[in-house]
């Protein structure tokens, strides 16, 4: 089974008619031809975009439209910060089981509105401020390259856009590719946690390891840690590499992402690393040494 995505996935563009929107939808269908089927604009609806190789894509005026007469089971918003939240919202309403949001810069006030209606409902966030999600050979929605993906066996999970992409290039370059990739994003408020994409993980019968990135601020990778070692307690584990950015962060210092800072005594990288370790995840000492890790967490 594939996490969240596969061949059948077909994904509505929220803001496909901008620059970011246009190329990064041309990039998800010329990746083993992911299936995008439409855009949304509320003053476009009817219209078509046509893509730099001659694709044409219709333009709806809503989700719920684009939905029905596509039936898209999943969204990706490229929208501007001040608009991204009223864009998950509406794919929210409209029932959209997947909404993947790459906009980074959306105001948290703004992300705390769309946490209280994503909680009652039936509809997954993926970010917002996020790369999106690979499965590889199946299905790109998002921002990620996919000519380092390789079909294989690791189920990759990070707060770090960057920090993905390096995850993936080394197992892909140590001959054991990934299942999934998902990038969550590195805000303070947002759809799905580390612990929702493990457990996705554990039980999936084709993802054999796993690859937890994390950065400091919050406490994430810790509840993820505990989960971790709850699980390994009722004999459910897998072989798992972890890294976390930001070791040499001053306290108070906001590092790239709105998330990533340190205050209150919480949040802090060996704090996260000696909660990894003790959950018997290897933690990597730098980024260039996650295939590395990951592999010797396999030979146990």
């Amino acid at each position: 089974m594939s996490i969240l995505i596969d061949r059948n996935t077909k994904v509505l563009v929220q803001g496909l008619t901008g620059k970011t929107g246009s190329f990064h939808t041309e990039q998800s269908m010329a990746y083993f031809g992911t299936q995008m089927v439409g855009g949304t604009h509320p003053k476009k609806g009817g219209e078509k975009w046509t893509g730099s190789n001659g694709e044409e894509l219709p333009i709806f005026t809503t989700v719920a439209e684009g939905k029905e007469k596509t039936g898209a089971n999943a969204s990706v918003v490229y929208v501007p910060p001040a608009g991204a939240a009223g864009a998950i919202i509406e794919a929210i309403e409209a029932e959209i089981p997947l909404i993947i949001c790459i906009t980074e810069g959306v105001p948290v006030m703004d992300m705390v509105k769309v946490k209280a209606k994503l909680d009652k409902s039936n509809s997954r966030l993926i970010g917002p401020n996020c790369p999106g999600i690979l499965t590889p050979e199946q299905c790109k929605i998002g921002i990620m390259p996919g000519s380092i993906f390789k079909k294989g066996s690791v189920g990759v999970v990070s707060r770090s856009g960057t920090l993905t992409y390096e995850a993936v290039f080394q197992t892909s370059n140590a001959g054991l590719g990934q299942t999934t990739a998902v990038g969550i994003g590195g805000d303070p408020v947002k759809g799905t946690e580390f612990i929702d994409m493990l457990e996705m993980f554990l039980a999936d019968d084709e993802t054999e390891s796993i690859i937890m990135i994390g950065e400091i601020g919050g406490s994430a990778e810790e509840d993820a840690a505990q989960f971790i070692a709850d699980e390994r307690k009722k004999g459910r584990s897998k072989p798992m590499a972890g890294f976390i950015a930001g070791r040499t962060a001053p306290p108070g210092r906001t590092m790239g992402h709105a998330g990533a800072v340190i205050s209150g005594g919480k949040g802090g990288a060996e704090d996260k690393i000696a909660a990894m370790e003790a959950a018997g995840i290897r933690v990597s000492p730098s980024p260039a040494k996650l295939g590395e890790t990951l592999l010797e967490a396999i030979k146990g």
